[in-house]
């Protein structure tokens, strides 16, 4: 008899702890009433920030929430490159919030971060000076990477590279000081640019204005052709497909 009692009892303290457990959840488990965020930011703001993530925590209680899955939708929040979030007692959320970084533009409708990355941008406004660049799906970081080691060459002829795209073929074709285009093509990138180095410096760059592209791909020599003409000035016959449009 005396054993089960204690059964009963051990049982009933059970259940007690239980419905207690239960009733302490729900009372931690309330609607969260604050989200803080925190972090240094350049281009977005706290405004942009709250507007974004009030949608993601409508609803949500402060036990129950999913801080995983929470930072999963706030990664996807258009210039956010990483969020660390925790709960404040009693019905919170911190948010820290890190920034992308933007170096270039990217296929017109994205950015990139120095990762060669790409970010949605919208509706935020781009950032002047970016250079534009452009590639296939997946060649972000190879543009970059690129774009990086030509700024150099044209720092000493006193130019601006304002534009890069590889096609879908493997040619590069390039913006100089957003009005001469100079299509470099699919092999001999380093011959190719040392013959527009000595062009450049030897006679094109007093013609700047009147240029409307020029063309390297030649085994010996450079193409140009000028703004009302349609034919170009030449010293070779190209070694690879003429280019079409501008």
């Amino acid at each position: 008899m005396t054993r089960r009692n204690a059964w009963w009892g051990v049982l009933l303290l059970g259940l007690l702890l239980g419905a207690g457990g239960r009733a302490l959840w729900l009372w931690l488990d309330r609607p969260i009433e604050r989200v803080s965020i925190h972090g240094e930011w350049t281009h977005v703001s706290a405004d942009y920030l709250k507007t974004q993530l009030a949608p993601l925590v409508q609803g949500s209680t402060w036990l129950s929430v999913d801080l995983g899955e929470l930072r999963e939708q706030a990664l996807e929040i258009g210039w956010l490159q990483e969020v660390r979030l925790s709960r404040e007692w009693p019905d919170a959320l911190a948010f820290e919030l890190v920034e992308q970084q933007p170096v270039a533009r990217w296929n017109d409708d994205f950015l990139l971060n120095p990762k060669g990355e790409p970010f949605g941008f919208s509706p935020l406004p781009v950032p002047a000076e970016l250079p534009d660049l452009a590639g296939p799906a997946g060649s972000g970081k190879e543009v970059l990477g690129y774009y990086q080691r030509l700024v150099p060459k044209f720092d000493s002829l006193a130019l601006k590279l304002t534009q890069l795209r590889l096609e879908p073929r493997g040619a590069w074709r390039l913006q100089m000081d957003d009005r001469v285009w100079v299509m470099l093509g699919r092999r001999q990138h380093e011959v190719r640019l040392a013959r527009l180095s000595a062009s450049w410096e030897r006679e094109l760059h007093r013609q700047a204005n009147q240029i409307r592209y020029i063309d390297l791909r030649y085994p010996n020599g450079v193409a140009v052709a000028w703004h009302g003409e349609s034919e170009f000035d030449s010293t070779a016959a190209p070694d690879e497909a003429a280019p079409k449009g501008r």
